[in-house]
């Protein structure tokens, strides 16, 4: 696994096309809670609010993992019934239209669980 240093570079690691939907999803997630914190984790780009976990995203070979943690994957299991997800993690193929908003939901929901905690 190669070390990234921050997001950027991890996203300027991929073919220009996959770029652009990593992009889309890191402004989203940064759009959605600007007080979190960047970094990688798991090699991954990772977004922390509060110290705990609020998303982690990556590039796979024919999607894009999201890994919002369980509980919003619960919340949206009735608008995630579209893509592929599990406990923890949805898969956006990047043959369909990235649920921007779905992201941005599900980021919120995430913030807001933290925060009140």
């Amino acid at each position: 696994m190669k070390n990234f240093k921050d997001i950027d570079s991890y996203i300027a690691s991929f073919d220009k096309d996959i770029q652009a939907v990593l992009f889309t999803v890191k402004q989203t997630i940064e759009k959605a809670a600007p007080k979190a914190v960047a970094g990688i984790s798991y090699g991954m780009p990772a977004y922390k609010l509060e110290g705990k976990p609020l998303a982690y995203f990556a590039a796979n070979k024919n999607h894009v993992g999201f890994y919002p943690t369980p509980s919003p994957i619960n919340e949206f299991k009735q608008e995630l019934s579209a893509y592929k997800s599990s406990k923890g993690a949805v898969q956006f193929t990047y043959d369909q239209k990235l649920p921007g908003s779905l992201i941005s939901k599900m980021v919120k929901f995430r913030a807001k669980q933290i925060s009140e905690k």
